[in-house]
């Protein structure tokens, strides 16, 4: 178990909806129809007809307009090549989608969109999506086909309610020839925002362990997905994915430990000793696949490993 003396770990309301109108209602079934019509999916999964919602969005000039987005669902199978993020809402969202993986290959999914609800651990019950860490337990222990219900969001983004971000508003200044003190007001914003991201992972942490102390490890699991879920340094994400790891371990989740064990690793944990000889991680251990995970980080160990074969070689040569 990593525990605080490592390195330090460092949300909007819902859019109201309004009732759409029957010529709504026919126009978007004959443009979902037509999309049908149109586009051919790999066999590779199964998706069960989208639904298209009307919500409401505030123009610059105080007017309301209509927006409308789309739901979809599509089951998918390991590994699902899809990398999630917490939104400021505290909802999961897809933050990566790795190419060629199983979910790039279904080409329904998006950067941005947004999970609603998915299969539960095992059987076919389908949990809402209502928080983050739960959320990120049931897909990572998920026994099975995964259905996501999800809702497209066409690319728009996921920790900012839909605001310019500094980029944008700075290159669109430029362009209309002025600067105004929105950017600064908006840096501002920013840097408050990330000290108050990071308070909050700490937060999680620390109350991660103690409930890992407490052997409440699925509730621990959840305050470290938190962690990983809110952009964290690498090193914060290398601390939080072992910990997620050394949980799994204790709930004898071989294949979800070895999966956040790697992820740690990837991020740059390196105690390769403690990893070997950590009693939380017994269980892993105990698994066919650790050793071949290790030797591809270890480094030292193979090194070892190599030199030993040359000393033996020699003491060989030596007894000539």
């Amino acid at each position: 178990m990593a525990s605080s003396s490592c390195t330090s770990l460092c949300s909007s309301p819902p859019l109201p909806r309004i009732a759409s109108t029957k010529q709504n209602i026919s126009a978007l079934c004959s443009l979902f129809k037509s999309i049908n019509q149109t586009k051919s999916y790999p066999l590779l999964f199964t998706s069960r007809a989208s639904s298209f919602a009307i919500i409401v969005k505030a123009s610059g000039e105080g007017n309301v307009e209509p927006e409308k987005y789309e739901e979809y669902e599509v089951e998918i199978v390991q590994p699902y090549g899809l990398k999630f993020a917490k939104g400021r809402d505290g909802g999961t969202y897809i933050d990566a989608i790795a190419p060629g993986g199983f979910a790039d290959k279904t080409g329904m999914f998006n950067v941005g969109d947004k999970v609603l609800a998915t299969s539960a651990v095992f059987g076919e019950e389908i949990w809402p999506a209502a928080e983050y860490g739960r959320t990120m337990y049931t897909i990572r222990q998920r026994i099975g086909p995964l259905l996501m219900k999800m809702q497209k969001r066409y690319g728009q983004p996921f920790d900012n309610n839909g605001e310019l971000t500094e980029k944008e508003i700075i290159r669109a200044e430029r362009n209309a020839g002025f600067i105004s003190d929105r950017v600064r007001e908006i840096q501002m914003t920013n840097a408050m925002r990330l000290k108050e991201q990071k308070e909050r992972r700490k937060m999680d942490l620390r109350e991660g362990l103690q409930l890992y102390k407490n052997e409440k490890y699925e509730e621990a699991l959840e305050k470290f997905e938190s962690v990983l879920g809110s952009r964290p340094s690498p090193d914060e994400a290398s601390v939080a994915s072992y910990n997620v790891a050394c949980c799994y371990s204790k709930l004898n989740q071989i294949q979800a430990g070895l999966s956040a064990l790697e992820d740690a690793m990837k991020d740059g944990y390196e105690d390769f000793k403690r990893i070997r000889t950590d009693p939380d991680l017994a269980n892993l251990r105990t698994s066919a696949d650790f050793e071949s995970l290790m030797k591809r980080f270890d480094e030292t160990f193979i090194n070892e490993n190599a030199i030993n074969a040359i000393k033996s070689i020699f003491g060989i040569f030596n007894k000539k």
